[in-house]
């Protein structure tokens, strides 16, 4: 996957709380294992009305947030069904950091497995990059993952926690293929010995 360090880019506010997976990427677009094309249908119900025309009020919609590639949400983001389709959907629209106060367990561990970033903030933290996100072309936040900032209009910056073995993925753009490649060699060494120790097995 891709290497996550410095992200400078437009913040879209989402201020709902408990935006499942299911409103990130509708049931009817799981039909697929491949990881793009889930971009056109981000958000769908919610994008789109009944007749596929784009719903002018939705935040992704407006001229602004177009190229949007951070979301600020409320809490409990990615709550509902475990399915991985959510972040890639997210990165095939171009989204590659989300930050909210709190996240479903298992949509944040996905997160980090496809490259995209999610960051926990205060409440109060949230209501100050909401209110960032909500300037239109003026939203752009800078994400320092090296340092854990968020960097604000305004020029103040926000510091987030995030586990060191994420960061460092994320970092290097590991996900779980990479980190096994990694130990390679020293799989291969276990391979060949326990075929010399074990040549019936």
């Amino acid at each position: 996957m891709d290497k996550f360090n410095q992200l400078r880019g437009t913040a879209a506010p989402l201020d709902m709380i408990n935006i499942d997976t299911d409103m990130i990427i509708p049931k009817q677009y799981l039909k697929t294992i491949k990881r793009t094309g889930l971009g056109k249908h981000l958000f769908a119900e919610m994008r789109y009305d009944d007749n596929g025309n784009e719903k002018p009020e939705f935040a992704l919609n407006k001229p602004q947030y177009r190229n949007a590639q951070i979301l600020v949400a409320d809490d409990n983001f990615g709550c509902g069904s475990s399915r991985e389709h959510a972040p890639w959907a997210l990165l095939d629209f171009g989204i590659r950091c989300v930050i909210s106060t709190s996240f479903a367990d298992i949509f944040y561990n996905n997160c980090f497995k496809n490259g995209i970033l999610p960051i926990k903030v205060t409440k109060q933290q949230l209501r100050e990059l909401m209110d960032d996100a909500a300037k239109g072309s003026n939203a752009v936040l800078e994400i320092d993952l090296e340092h854990q900032t968020i960097g604000r209009p305004n020029g103040e910056s926000v510091t987030f926690e995030i586990d060191p073995h994420r960061k460092d993925c994320l970092l290097n753009g590991l996900d779980d293929i990479g980190l096994t490649m990694k130990r390679e060699s020293g799989i291969t060494d276990f391979e060949e010995k326990r075929k010399r120790d074990q040549p019936w097995a």
